[in-house]
């Protein structure tokens, strides 16, 4: 449910940063002005959910006797991931009440009463809104006003905030985007790492992806976030830390989060927790040559010795420095997953030396090549650090290193950005959980994609049958007119290949719901060892297949009766005949048009998970890790030692022999085209749009 809620904000998300960027157009304030303002509406917006959700709660806990009737205090919202706002601070009240042109007034007081109410926020929220106009700050108050959004939870808001990150982070806004470290990426480290207890720290946290994260790791086993970790958190840029403590208060958590000069992370240990973290998680900046290396060489959290130092005293890369302090912050048992330059893993001299002893220690556990792009304001390649100190005392792991070369797993989001999908983030993890000798988790996920695959299968006969029966009816429509006796008739043949195409169809799509449904018994008394997966896959197969025929079916009667509807009108002027009801055959039309996407989609759906299984049993057939040409290696220290000490995963695993696509994925190649088209038609109409301005400059 949360899942589809989300993919119909796609639209809306579009349609709101118009609306956002309006409070530039009307203010003329810069991006990284306005952005503050914008994330304040946001999370009042949330706030206001989360406060009447917990009072709903409340509500029911006293009329079930469960607590006692008196007044309410600030803890009893607390507890349930709320804060107890004043009736003044709530977001349906401020747009209730009577704002005489002062609304920007109105939304400070309201900021300053939450700071007030809430220490941890002190300071933090935006106080601008006077600047702007009350009729636009209104009007995007009203598109947060919305059924769905008055009742929208974390996932939505959290989901919202990070496409407002992103779109900054696209335009360049705010220290060039880098606040902004992909959720991703994030889900990743913390999908490898694996987050649950403790303390967590990330020295250079940015908007604070890295806890929001660590909190969906934790609440999606089933646990409360704030009763198993404790975030630490620090920030160079006041703006941006700012940022991180609504981007908390937006999910319900709280943490400590530190902001100041970068030189104070560099320099100083600003919590104090060298040897106290469980986990470290962080994206530092790249190849920094400014660190005074005199002031750094004593430090304890450089166990390793400093880098190379050039003539100026400078140290002349702080990758390493990064990489060293990360290490040192962990307890014995610490783990941690960071986001590094692809450079420093094969960087040589004194960078090697460094490198060198993180290895010899035992404590690198994966790497992880990522292919550029996915960052919006880096198109170069990085890579994924995991250290494990657990690993350091393990006899049979400390002298591996999983070497995983993920370039080539991606799916695009825009032309110029890629990311991971959710089910490639899982496989990803999967290969490391039999790296770990965990082959229950990874039967349990191939599982998963299985019973996904049945149930999509057997739930895309309805959208099948709407799509047949939108057919008929447009079908029914033209029928009068295209059986009309003609001589030398131009509309006969194609009106015998759509009526043949038709009843093929329907034929096709009654033997998939009975396939479906068969496939569904067999799925249900399925053994689930490996051996019972695999052969439970092998039997989707066929499904997947009628899923790939029927789309291309679907698809081509959609072509040929549109081929009917332009020759009747176009060739034989059945606009003037009285068999033929223009408006009603294009209402059938549209309506056909849309239930073919659903139709699409839900095929789509189900063959995709049965590729997602495919792909983890066809590498992995044993459920035991093994060596895979071009995606992943286990490599002994020798080996690495042998090259140098270099940890970039694709020296080690290879290049994937290139093979035959007897099933070439026609559907994600169109995505992917389309994507490109969009883009290049945005650009194009901005380009027009600056063009255009600017000649207006002139001309005036």
């Amino acid at each position: 449910m949360i899942a589809d809620h989300l993919q119909g904000l796609d639209k809306f998300e579009s349609g709101l940063w118009k609306i956002a960027d309006s409070l530039r157009a009307n203010s003329n304030l810069a991006s990284n002005e306005y952005f503050m303002p914008i994330m304040g509406l946001i999370f009042l917006r949330h706030a206001t959910n989360r406060f009447y959700e917990a009072k709903a709660a409340i509500d029911a806990d006293k009329a079930a006797g469960k607590m006692p009737d008196r007044p309410l205090v600030d803890a009893d919202f607390m507890r349930r991931r709320a804060l107890n706002l004043p009736e003044a601070t709530r977001f349906d009240v401020i747009l209730k009440t009577p704002k005489d042109g002062n609304l920007g007034a109105v939304l400070t007081a309201a900021m300053d009463a939450i700071e007030g109410a809430f220490p941890p926020l002190s300071g933090q929220l935006p106080k601008d809104y006077g600047r702007f106009d009350a009729d636009v700050l209104e009007g995007m108050m009203r598109v947060f006003d919305t059924d769905g959004l008055r009742g929208g939870g974390g996932d939505v808001f959290g989901r919202i905030y990070e496409y407002f990150l992103a779109e900054f982070s696209k335009q360049g806004a705010h220290d060039n985007g880098e606040f902004f470290t992909p959720p991703s990426i994030v889900q990743t480290i913390a999908n490898v790492i694996e987050p649950d207890h403790g303390t967590i720290l990330d020295p250079a946290c940015g908007s604070g992806g890295m806890f929001v994260q660590s909190s969906h790791f934790i609440e999606d086993a089933g646990q409360d976030t704030m009763k198993r970790v404790t975030f630490y958190g620090h920030e160079k840029n006041e703006t941006t830390a700012k940022l991180a403590q609504i981007n908390l208060a937006v999910h319900g958590l709280q943490g400590t989060i530190r902001a100041g000069n970068e030189a104070i992370t560099y320099y100083k240990d600003p919590h104090e927790l060298v040897s106290k973290c469980d986990f470290v998680m962080a994206n530092p900046p790249f190849n920094v040559d400014e660190v005074d290396a005199e002031k750094v060489k004593g430090d304890r959290r450089l166990p390793f010795g400093l880098p190379g130092v050039n003539k100026t005293k400078k140290v002349s890369n702080a990758n390493y420095l990064w990489l060293s302090y990360f290490y040192s912050y962990l307890n014995e048992n610490g783990r941690a997953g960071v986001v590094m330059s692809s450079q420093a893993s094969s960087a040589g001299r004194d960078e090697a030396t460094v490198r060198q002893k993180l290895v010899e220690t035992g404590a690198v556990d994966v790497m992880i090549d990522i292919r550029g792009n996915f960052f919006y304001t880096r198109t170069i390649p990085c890579q994924l650090w995991f250290f494990d100190r657990a690993k350091e005392k393990d006899v049979e792991r400390r002298d591996h290193v999983l070497m995983l070369d993920a370039r080539s797993i991606f799916r695009k989001v825009s032309r110029s950005v890629c990311d991971f999908s959710p089910e490639q983030q899982k496989n990803i993890a999967a290969i490391v959980w039999l790296y770990r000798g965990q082959p229950d988790r990874f039967l349990k996920l191939v599982e998963s994609y299985l019973r996904e695959a049945v149930e999509r299968g057997e739930k895309a006969q309805k959208p099948l049958e709407a799509y047949d029966q939108a057919l008929r009816k447009l079908a029914d429509l033209m029928g009068l007119f295209a059986r009309g006796k003609r001589k030398d008739d131009p509309l006969a043949g194609p009106w015998d290949e759509l009526t043949s195409a038709q009843a093929t169809l329907t034929a096709d799509i009654e033997a998939f719901g009975k396939e479906a449904a068969e496939r569904g018994k067999a799925w249900t008394n399925a053994a689930r060892d490996n051996f019972g997966l695999n052969a439970g896959r092998a039997a989707l197969h066929p499904l997947a297949d009628r899923c790939r025929d029927l789309t291309k079916q679907i698809d081509l009667a959609v072509k040929l009766s549109g081929r009917v509807i332009d020759i009747a009108v176009k060739e034989l002027a059945a606009r003037d005949a009285a068999a033929w009801s223009n408006a009603e055959v294009n209402k059938a039309r549209k309506a056909l048009d849309e239930m073919r996407a659903t139709a699409v989609e839900a095929l789509r759906q189900a063959r995709y998970f049965i590729k997602q299984a495919d792909w983890l049993q066809e590498r992995f057939p044993e459920a035991a890790l093994r060596d895979v040409e071009g995606l992943v290696k286990r490599v002994d220290r020798a080996t690495i030692r042998a090259h140098d000490w270099s940890l970039t995963p694709g020296r080690y695993v290879g290049v994937a022999p290139e093979e035959t696509d007897e099933d070439f994925d026609f559907e994600e190649a169109l995505r992917a085209i389309h994507i490109d088209l969009k883009g290049l038609n945005e650009e194009a109409a901005e380009l027009a749009a600056r063009i255009a301005k600017n000649f207006e400059e002139l001309g005036a």
